[in-house]
């Protein structure tokens, strides 16, 4: 391996090598990602379990998940901001030491008021976690191999949810919730070592080049990438979050386990896909994904009553969307340059306010029009992403990316 610079009076190690991908290193990033994503969505298929236990509705354990949510939308920007001058590895292990702390107070409390505390500031971990990520996978090898450096830091969230979250609220069901959340926080120990023993520190953003928050936003490229994202991630969670009322007009209404299934495979597929290209044809992925992601939607609309075309949308919405997250964050990386990080932060509040508008805008949609209208409407949010993400030839989506 060649190291291009060691400074160890600093504590600064570049471990970029020329010949591949820092494998072990990006893996701990995925790792954490996995973790991130797994204490959002635990609690979904735990309901019932932390309802009782708590002592509360169902409607209130809800509340675990739009807590979580919250911080991290609260927490993204301001203290990405407050931070980008810190060294990346210790601001890395303060997040996990959080997930640490959280996970084991949701775990051990039982006073609702107090879980609640927990999952907010475990949020807070996520947001500030999710806004570095992308940076710090693309500091650890040279250029020709950022974009597939993001995916492999990437790959955690579409494990999580195609194996964790299902795992985890089966043994849930049979061992207790609180020993799942034990067991998330035992992996965030070990997430520590990892991180120490493999993962290389950087220095922060200086002072003298860090620009200001509205500076960033009118960076050329930000504004496109950021609308492609709230209008992409809320056309699938408009969808995602309302897919048992989809399924329950067709012949697959027995058959949610099946069909999730389907995307989490297919989304780790997608990913792969997308890390093995990304780094040639990103401006072209992008338009393919949304492209595809689109036309497949238009077919679960008017092949509601075909198993067999349900079952292809959602293979193909699961390969589109996959990338999604690698896609997107690999652009406004690029757009962002030295102000990355900020950038980032964006990201991630843009891509939690889809999270909050798909439940409210597809809840909305189903009173008003049926389930069965789901898929065709994300036509129209589509349209308008692929129009902006075709339009950002310069900036934003550049041709030759």
């Amino acid at each position: 391996m060649n190291l291009n610079t060691t400074s160890l009076a600093k504590g600064e190690i570049n471990v970029t090598s020329s010949k591949g991908l820092p494998w072990v290193g990006l893996l701990a990033l995925a790792m954490a990602g996995f973790i991130c994503i797994l204490t959002e969505s635990l609690p979904a298929g735990l309901l019932p379990q932390l309802a009782k236990d708590l002592d509360v509705t169902e409607a209130l354990a809800g509340q675990l998940v739009t807590l979580y949510a919250v911080g991290s939308l609260l927490a993204a920007i301001p203290l990405t901001a407050a931070t980008r001058g810190w060294r990346r590895r210790p601001l890395l292990l303060l997040c996990i030491i959080g997930f640490f702390v959280f996970n084991t107070v949701t775990a051990l409390s039982s006073v609702y008021a107090l879980t609640l505390a927990a999952r907010f500031f475990a949020g807070v971990s996520a947001g500030v976690l999710w806004g570095m990520t992308a940076g710090y996978a693309r500091h650890m090898v040279p250029d020709p191999l950022k974009g597939r450096a993001m995916a492999v830091a990437m790959v955690g969230t579409p494990l999580a949810l195609a194996l964790g979250v299902p795992v985890g609220t089966f043994f849930g069901n049979h061992v207790g919730w609180r020993l799942i959340f034990g067991t998330v926080s035992l992996l965030t120990v070990a997430l520590v070592v990892w991180v120490l023993w493999k993962v290389p520190d950087y220095a922060g953003e200086p002072a003298d080049v860090q620009l200001p928050f509205h500076k960033v936003f009118f960076i050329p490229g930000v504004r496109p990438i950021l609308f492609v994202v709230l209008a992409w991630v809320l056309a699938h969670n408009i969808l995602y979050t309302y897919i048992s009322p989809y399924l329950a007009e067709t012949a697959l209404a027995q058959r949610v386990d099946l069909v999730l299934l389907i995307f989490g495979i297919t989304s780790v597929i997608g990913i792969w896909v997308i890390g093995l290209l990304i780094d040639r044809f990103m401006r072209l992925l992008v338009l393919i994904s949304i492209t595809v992601f689109a036309l497949a939607s238009v077919a679960m609309g008017i092949g509601i009553a075909q198993p067999a075309i349900i079952i292809l949308g959602v293979t193909l919405w699961g390969l589109t969307f996959g990338g999604a997250a690698t896609l997107l964050q690999t652009a406004i990386a690029q757009a962002g340059s030295k102000s990355a990080d900020i950038a980032q932060s964006m990201l991630v509040t843009a891509w939690n306010l889809a999270i909050g508008g798909g439940g409210i805008i597809g809840g909305i949609l189903l009173e008003l029009l049926g389930a069965g209208f789901l898929p065709g409407s994300l036509f129209i949010l589509l349209f308008f992403a692929l129009l902006i993400a075709w339009q950002a030839k310069k900036h934003g989506f550049p041709k030759g990316s």
